[in-house]
């Protein structure tokens, strides 16, 4: 299967968070950036970013996409069902405990989403960039839609106040066409991913958003009257290979 085209946008997202056997992360990391990266991409998936859980010593978070949900089905196919995972993919596994907290996502918005190739990916050996990379997720109750029309009316408010959003994805309703990779059903969520150059000008951007008179007055007591539970931040450093960061 020919690799993802850069120019066509990404229509699925899968945001993965895998619990792993304590002390094991750092042996996942060197093993998905050595052989789990452009493998995965020469079957058709574009890896978009891997993590390290600030919070979770113990759990990794990455990013993968595909331009829709039957490409999503050849690309698993291939990799899960090919010599790389059938040669690596025992060991990834040991590292593990847990890999079924899984998001379907799609875009937010037409221009809300990931690129197939937002730049060009560090070579093997690269140091690991400087970067905070936060993922905030809020949850809605199913079948609403007042929930997602508040997180998009909050998209402008996040740019003015400092940190344009790398993007923002909404809960993908459609039947996994990979059954054997399980995903949370049932969910009606918001996923809003930012970059910075730190926790502190994190920090100081999310000051910012709740000092803004329609964000503080408005929008965010809106979202909390709407939302099933708080939203959850995930705060994430890329690893060394990230595309993201």
């Amino acid at each position: 299967m020919p690799p993802t085209d850069p120019a066509r946008h990404l229509a699925v997202i899968e945001l993965r968070q895998y619990t792993l056997r304590p002390g094991r992360r750092d042996d996942l990391i060197e093993l998905f950036d050595r052989e789990l990266v452009e493998t995965q991409e020469e079957a058709g998936t574009a890896v978009l970013g891997q993590f390290r859980d600030l919070d979770h010593p113990d759990r990794f978070v990455w990013l993968r996409g595909f331009p829709d949900m039957a490409v999503r089905h050849d690309a698993l196919t291939a990799f899960y069902g090919g010599p790389v995972w059938a040669r690596h993919g025992p060991q990834a596994n040991a590292t593990m405990t847990d890999s079924d907290d899984v998001l379907l996502l799609r875009p937010l918005t037409d221009d809300t989403g990931f690129p197939a190739s937002p730049s060009a990916r560090p070579r093997p050996g690269t140091p690991a960039p400087d970067r905070f990379v936060s993922a905030t997720v809020w949850s809605f109750p199913p079948g609403r839609t007042d929930g997602i029309a508040l997180i998009k009316n909050l998209l402008p408010l996040l740019r003015s106040t400092g940190a344009a959003p790398l993007a923002a994805l909404v809960t993908e309703a459609a039947p996994n066409t990979f059954p054997r990779l399980p995903v949370r059903s049932g969910e009606n969520a918001a996923v809003v991913i930012t970059s910075y150059p730190n926790e502190s000008a994190h920090r100081r951007h999310l000051s910012a958003v709740h000092a803004h008179p329609v964000a503080r007055d408005e929008i965010l007591p809106a979202v909390e009257r709407e939302q099933t539970a708080a939203p959850r931040t995930l705060r994430l450093a890329p690893t060394a290979r990230s595309l993201i960061s």
